[in-house]
């Protein structure tokens, strides 16, 4: 078995509320729930994933706040998540962000190019 230093990817949940000071059950929930799904999909990915809890990601009016990140990949925080409801959700996120050498999963916008009347119409 992988052990946590050897897995690739990791999940992290908030469980402590800065709010209250104190635990975050849902968080603390949806850890438990994530670590059956994910073993529950077998080799490779339940020996790819850690999931641990961390202090407050600063998510607090949008809870539970769950983060995917690995070494070279794009990282995606998630908030309003359910632990009841969204676990399938999550446990196919992770699927897919597994499989994506970059991580990349969703569209996105890049930096803009503004052109400016005060630059003669050149790129900045």
């Amino acid at each position: 078995m992988a052990t946590p230093a050897s897995r690739q990817h990791k999940i992290t949940v908030c469980t402590d509320c800065r709010f209250t000071g104190g635990p975050c059950r849902p968080g603390a929930d949806l850890i438990q729930r994530l670590n059956r799904s994910i073993a529950a999909l077998g080799a490779p990915l339940d020996r790819d994933f850690s999931i641990a809890g961390t202090v407050c990601m600063a998510g607090c009016t949008r809870p539970c706040t769950v983060a995917f990140q690995a070494t070279g990949k794009a990282t995606y925080l998630f908030g309003d998540i359910s632990p009841d409801e969204d676990i399938d959700d999550l446990v196919s996120f992770a699927t897919t962000y597994a499989g994506r050498d970059d991580g990349m999963t969703r569209a996105r916008i890049p930096a803009a190019l503004l052109v400016s009347e005060d630059s003669g119409g050149h790129f900045q």
